[in-house]
């Protein structure tokens, strides 16, 4: 399972606002609202956002295992 709670922390100490992303085209209003619910995105979602941050894509997602599926 991909969890996001990296990206929004990033986002947070870096000032960027969901207002802006929408505002500025940086992703889709899919793709935000797809991050807020922990689904799938495209590595193309990730680029822009690593770019619109200066970031890695480490600092937006974190890998936690699915325990409930072991």
């Amino acid at each position: 399972m991909i969890c996001y709670d990296k990206l929004f922390s990033t986002m947070k100490d870096k000032g960027l606002t969901t207002y802006q992303i929408r505002k500025d085209n940086i992703i889709s209003q899919s793709a935000l609202t797809a991050l807020k619910n922990g689904k799938n995105v495209t590595l193309d979602t990730i680029d822009r956002l690593c770019k619109a941050l200066d970031c890695q894509p480490g600092d937006l997602l974190e890998y936690k295992p699915d325990t409930d599926n072991i």
